[in-house]
């Protein structure tokens, strides 16, 4: 018997999949049928994708909210789309774009050709999307730092001691280490503090 399988993915763990769930389940999927990952669009590399994978028969039928909640890079939501339809022999069901339906089997060649068409230009957006994301961020960080904003943690302040301990390490009294443990930070930020 043909499963109803829904996808659902969230980006990072701090991303709620409740918006996506509610739809999976007004479409009338159980449960136990819905694979949930919550990792970047960026790769298939995703743990619940690929057990839905290998879960998928021919006539059943995939539902993603989103054609990026299946990914963001162009040649693979491609093939994934191939290996779901033809390999596995599966519908899929987008819901924000009722075009991309594949179980419409009386579809003639004129609304496959359309289907094709609209699967590889929203394939497009979602990689140029993800490529103007990087491309801000990196913009961002760039306006940032010409304005003197710094990353990273801010740097520790040496205690009123330093200079005694100092002192001792560059008459070769202690080692850098014993420098370091009395000043309770690691050797690598004493050597920050006396420049090397």
């Amino acid at each position: 018997m043909a499963q109803l399988y829904g996808y659902v993915r969230v980006s990072t763990r701090e991303q709620n999949e409740e918006r996506q769930l509610v739809a999976m389940r007004d479409f009338g999927i159980p449960d136990n049928n819905i694979m949930l990952d919550k990792q970047s669009g960026k790769d298939f590399n995703r743990p619940a994708y690929k057990r839905l994978l290998k879960k998928l028969k021919p006539g059943d039928t995939l539902v993603i909210k989103s054609i990026d909640r299946l990914g963001r890079d162009y040649d693979e939501i491609l093939e994934q789309w191939r290996i779901i339809t033809r390999e596995r022999q599966a519908a899929i069901v987008v819901l924000d774009i009722p075009l991309l339906d594949t179980r419409q089997k009386e579809r003639d060649l004129t609304g496959t050709f359309i289907a094709d068409l609209v699967l590889q230009i929203l394939s497009y957006v979602a990689q140029q999307e993800r490529e103007f994301i990087h491309q801000r961020q990196a913009e961002g960080i760039a306006a940032a730092r010409t304005r003197g904003v710094r990353f990273g943690r801010p740097i520790k302040e040496p205690p009123e001691w330093f200079d005694e301990v100092r002192d001792a390490w560059e008459r070769n009294e202690i080692s850098a280490r014993e420098a370091a443990r009395r000043l309770f930070v690691d050797r690598m930020t004493f050597m920050a503090w006396v420049g090397e």
